[in-house]
């Protein structure tokens, strides 16, 4: 574990030093509820929950996209000989994570400062921005890492994720909906299962094929 924190703390320190990257990304969050809010001030709750998703997926590609992309082939020699890779996949994915999710927070608390609180299950709606946050993060570092290897890796990030990306869109949608009306909480429960199931299929799937791709 000692090597995996210690690239976690490198990521941090990078993201401090290059400030100007993470003010850009607050800053998009900001923004982009902003402009829905002076677009529809009155929002019913399935479009409240639908927006809110759509705006954290951008935000998510935006923020995690980099990951891999930004690293230049020194770098990565560099990393070579220091840890294995699947250290330094999981390192990426932790950190990866607790950005997306404290973006998540930013943009639920901001939704519900401009456009009111429609929730009817905050706890249970938490649970499922965790779990989307998660997926999001998981899904972005493996296809980071595999655009990273091809030319024009900005361009192909979005092609590869749109299979993998929509099905698990429509469950968090889904899920919050759930958690937004107050239904049965067995139901919802489901949901979470079957997003935490994506997650390990996920994560393991790209814990046993990173180490090809890094090679390359």
């Amino acid at each position: 574990m000692t090597p995996i924190i210690q690239l976690i703390k490198k990521e941090f320190l990078l993201e401090w030093r290059q400030r100007y990257a993470l003010n850009g990304i607050l800053l998009q969050v900001l923004s982009s509820v902003f402009v829905v809010y002076l677009a529809v001030k009155q929002l019913s709750n399935h479009t409240w929950n639908g927006v809110f998703w759509i705006v954290m997926l951008f935000i998510s590609i935006n923020a995690i996209a980099k990951s891999f992309i930004g690293e230049g082939k020194g770098r990565n020699l560099y990393y070579h000989m220091l840890v294995q890779p699947q250290q330094l996949l999981l390192a990426k994915f932790i950190y990866n994570s607790i950005l997306n999710l404290v973006l998540a927070c930013l943009c639920l608390a901001t939704f519900i400062l401009l456009m009111g609180d429609p929730i009817e299950s905050l706890g249970l709606y938490f649970a499922v921005t965790l779990l989307g946050c998660l997926g999001f993060a998981s899904t972005f570092t493996m296809l980071s890492a595999i655009a990273s290897k091809a030319g024009n890796s900005n361009l192909l990030m979005p092609v590869l994720s749109l299979p993998i990306i929509i099905p698990l869109l429509l469950i968090v949608i889904k899920a919050a909906m759930r958690a937004m009306d107050g239904l049965d909480s067995t139901l919802i429960f489901k949901d979470l299962g079957i997003l935490m199931a994506f997650n390990i299929l996920v994560i393991s799937l790209a814990y046993i094929l990173f180490p090809s791709v890094w090679k390359e």
